[in-house]
Order: C-alpha cells, then structure tokens, then sequence
C-alpha cells in the first residue's frame, strides 16, 4: 500500500517535470525553430510551444533590429595617407521561417560575420578615395556600404536597415593642416562678405546722395522758375504802371508842355538880370507872364 502512494507521488513528479520541460514559450520579439533528433522539424511562431522531451530542441531567434559597430580601424586611402575609420550597421532578421532558418543554417554567427564583412567593405570602398573625397562624401560612403552588405548577406536571412559612417580621422599633423586650411577659407569668406558689405553699403549712400542732389536741382530749378516768374509779374506790372503814366502825361500834360517850356526860358532869363519894362497900365504879374506865354491876371477896377 505504501510503495502504492509512493510509485503515485513518483509518477506525479515526473509528469510534472516532463510537462515543464515540454512547455515553451515564445516572445513576439522572436521566433523559433524546433529541431528533433538534431534536425529542422517545424517554426514556433509567438505563443506556448509544446516539445517532446528530450527529442525536440527549440531556438530562439530575435528578430528585432540590431545595431553593431564595425570598430575603429585604420584604413590606407588612396593619397597614401592613413585615415582611421568606424562605422555602424543597422539590421535585423526577417520574421519569415525560410529567413529565420537562413540566419540559423546558412551563416556561422551573423553578428560576428557583419561586422567582419563590414569592416573589409569599408577598406575597400576607402581605399580607391582620397582622404578629401573621404570626408566629403560620407553619403557615397554610406551608400556603397549599405549596396554591399545587402547583396552579400542577401542568403543569411537578414535585412541591412541603413548603414552610418562614424567618424573617419585623417593623422594628427594632416589635421591640424586641415583646420588651418578650413580656418582660413572661412577668413576668406568672412572678407568676402564684409568687403561686399561694404560695397552694398557704399552703393546705397552713393544713390542717396544721387537723390539728393537730384532733389536739390529740382528745388533749385522749381526756386529760379518761381523768382522769374515773379519778374516777369513785376516786370509785367512796372510796364502797366508806366503805360498807365504815360497814358496819363498824353491826356493832361502834352498842352502844358509848351507853357512849362516858356517858364523856364522866363527863369533863365530872371537868373541872367535881363531888364524887364513893365508898362504903367500893366502888373508885374502880368509881364511876367506875358513873357512866358501865360494869359495874364486880369486887374478890378478900384470903386
């Protein structure tokens, strides 16, 4: 009876144990694949995977994108000078059963062989560059590098997101060259557009002085036509006032002008001490006025 319960217990423990030992699971960041005997058996999709013990072997796959570094090495450019470079790649496993099972059967340890074949494209894609066209096409650089390890690792079951030139390093003294070389471009620049500045300048000032004079000549020239104008009304007025005066002396004094003639042949003769004989039926008023033309003053009669 009791080696009855213990043989039960026994047999409860196994069982136990075998189903925890053939009860799987898989997370959604991965897939699996099964293997029995050591041979591919069947993929194990996310969810609980159910094995035979010891027969069936389950391997976790991830799928997410991964990310490794190529690491710094240096690479002999073109113009012979020694250029240390890095860069990184971004990829991931395709989540289908023939990619998952190429990354597993087709590859020995993708990560490690990335990043060697990595590293050899790079040396080959830098090494026919110069370290000037080295530092400025990164994009090119970029570009290649992805093209090649896409073809090449097109049977591995993976798939190379984007690729990033690190850093590429010229020598120390060929960068200090660089930086002076750069350093003084930018003071070139930096004149350039202060001189252009200043010629920019120089023309607005010399168009606002254009303007003014241009302003000044049309005041001086608005200011001359206004004073001739201003002749012109007083020259106007001068000639109606001795039009007006001599319309004047025409109508009242050309009568007098032989009477006022006569006056003054009178004075001259007053001045010289010419002898005047005054008749004793006349007044001096009278002869005096006799001699120079006038109508004399006629004289009452005394009552």
């Amino acid at each position: 009876m009791a080696g009855t319960i213990i043989g039960s217990i026994i047999g409860i423990i196994i069982v136990i144990i075998l189903l925890s030992i053939s009860i799987h699971t898989v997370r959604p960041t991965h897939r699996g694949l099964i293997e029995r005997f050591g041979k591919y058996n069947r993929f194990a999709s996310p969810g609980i995977v159910f094995l035979i013990p010891f027969v069936e072997k389950l391997i976790r796959i991830n799928v997410t994108e991964n990310m490794v570094d190529a690491g710094l090495q240096e690479i002999i450019t073109s113009d012979s000078l020694n250029a240390q470079v890095d860069a990184q790649v971004y990829f991931k496993v395709r989540s289908d059963e023939d990619s998952v099972k190429a990354s597993v059967y087709n590859v020995y340890n993708y990560m490690i062989q990335i990043v060697a074949l990595a590293r050899t494209t790079l040396r080959n894609i830098i090494g026919t560059m110069t370290l000037k066209e080295a530092n400025s096409e990164r994009g090119k650089i970029n570009t290649s590098l992805y093209s090649n390890l896409s073809n090449e690792t097109k049977n591995w079951g993976l798939e190379i997101v984007r690729t990033e030139l690190k850093e590429i390093n010229p020598p120390s003294d060929v960068q200090e060259t660089m930086n002076k070389v750069v350093k003084a471009s930018n003071e070139k620049i930096a004149a350039v557009d202060f001189a252009t500045a200043r010629e920019t300048q120089a023309d607005g000032e010399r168009r606002a002085a254009i303007k003014v004079a241009e302003g000044q000549k049309q005041a001086a020239i608005l200011q001359a036509e206004g004073q001739k104008q201003a002749k012109i009304v007083v020259a106007e007025g001068e000639a109606q006032a001795i039009k007006t005066v001599n319309e004047a002396a025409d109508a009242y004094f050309i009568g007098n002008a032989q009477v006022l003639r006569k006056l003054q042949a009178v004075e001259q003769s007053l001045t010289n001490n010419t002898k005047v004989i005054v008749p004793t039926d006349s007044t001096l008023v009278n002869v005096i006025g006799g001699l120079a033309g006038i109508e004399g003053v006629s004289t009452q009669q005394k009552k």
